[in-house]
């Protein structure tokens, strides 16, 4: 089967076209070929060359590395079988600003090579926001053509700010009946459904939209994988980590792995691997906290957050002085040790993030933890500075969830 993958990141979607499990450890698929693989960010294209060494990975923006003359080039080999990436999402999602910008765009890409192409099958990943989200069309200056911007009153708990805001002139369709309407015409039927990663064996409550599409000519039924239903929590999944204080950077082991979840994520199935478990622990690493970040931290319970810090104030047993004045209500939040992880996000390691502080200890989730929780191996590697990781692991699919849809792909073409 061969695959073109868009969006790619670091590659967790990847990671399921280019593995399986197998008997509780991940084996590299012979069934598949990638075609491409196609990544803008630098270091998240480091670390997939990395993780993905027999990949051809074409580095840059989309709309100037992947023209059509290039995709021939790269097609000469046959028909692709399968598209698979998600555009950006941050401006679909339900956190935050949301807005039909230039990023959002991006799908038109998506469009553009899946035109192109013509392959048997597509799949479509994207946030659960999309399926609310609407387009939305901003006022441009009539001489130049630019945008125009306005200064725009904001108020965060006791916090009065401005930013600059473009001015919107109306919204139009919702953008996932844009994409239908684009997905038939170039002639393909598609399914989409919200899935959740807990149900295929991540520790982590995650919705994500798939669509799918198969080619009009292309005789098969499409069902979605459904998980079985059992929820590992994030301490069935991180426990056997050693423990990391502030500016601390571990590197080796010094427990073993109990739950059949923490053997999987430290037994290194590479070619390359020396020995049967990863013997050298990565980006398990933490930052140092200031004196008011280490007063919130000591003193939110498990299932706390912001709201429940501030009325430690209020009661007069924290110092006023430690008031948290920013953030929203599940900020500043401490995992509950058993129960799966909330979404992982790109401030997975920063304690004012949504829910990130670790149950146990007083810090942030590491980035290893994070990959963990994920379901990203332990040997599988990252590109940059902290900031960098953290994104790459919080705008990736969970491998596992991706296995799950490799294998329904790869049955339903080949029924």
């Amino acid at each position: 089967m061969k695959i073109i993958d868009l969006f790619s990141g670091v590659g967790g979607l990847t990671f399921g076209f280019y593995y399986n499990l197998i008997d509780g450890k991940f084996v590299k698929r012979k069934d598949t070929e990638f075609v491409l693989a196609n990544e803008y960010a630098p270091n998240a294209v480091a670390a997939f060359r990395e993780n993905y060494p027999d990949i051809n990975m074409i580095e840059g923006d989309i709309r100037e590395v992947l023209s059509d003359d290039i995709l021939d080039e790269y097609m000469k080999g046959g028909e692709v079988d399968v598209i698979i990436g998600g555009p950006p999402c941050q401006s679909f999602s339900t956190v935050g600003q949301r807005k039909y910008d230039e990023r959002a765009k991006l799908s038109n890409e998506y469009l553009r090579i899946l035109e192109k192409v013509k392959p048997k099958m597509f799949l479509f990943e994207n946030v659960k926001g999309i399926l609310s989200m609407r387009e939305t069309f901003y006022k441009r200056d009539e001489e130049t053509g630019e945008y125009i911007y306005e200064d725009v009153e904001h108020h965060r708990g006791d916090r009065k700010f401005t930013k600059k805001e473009l001015v919107k002139e109306g919204t139009g369709e919702l953008v996932i009946k844009k994409l239908e309407e684009e997905f038939k015409r170039i002639g393909y039927t598609i399914k989409y459904e919200t899935k959740c990663a807990v149900d295929f064996g991540v520790p982590q409550i995650r919705e994500r939209v798939f669509i799918i599409g198969i080619r009009n000519d292309v005789e098969k039924e499409w069902i979605f994988p459904e998980g079985d239903g059992e929820r590992l929590t994030i301490k069935d999944a991180i426990d056997d980590l050693p423990e990391c204080g502030e500016d601390q950077r571990v590197k080796t082991y010094d427990k073993d792995p109990i739950t059949e979840y923490q053997k999987l994520m430290r037994r290194d199935c590479r070619e390359t691997a020396q020995d049967f478990y990863c013997q050298e622990l990565t980006q398990h690493f933490c930052g140092v906290y200031g004196d008011k970040i280490r007063t919130v931290i000591e003193h939110v319970q498990q299932g706390q957050g912001k709201d429940d810090f501030n009325a430690l104030v209020d009661a007069g047993i924290v110092e006023e002085k430690y008031r948290l004045t920013s953030g929203f209500p599940n900020t500043y939040g401490r995992l509950k040790e058993n129960e799966p992880c909330t979404t992982i996000t790109n401030n997975l390691a920063t304690p004012s993030g949504l829910r990130c502080i670790h149950y146990r200890q007083h810090r942030a989730l590491t980035p290893r933890e994070g990959a963990r929780i994920q379901s990203f191996p332990d040997w599988f590697q990252f590109n940059g500075n902290r900031t960098d990781v953290a994104r790459q692991v919080g705008n990736a699919v969970p491998p596992l969830m991706a296995i799950a849809f490799a294998n329904r792909i790869i049955d339903t073409l080949e029924k």
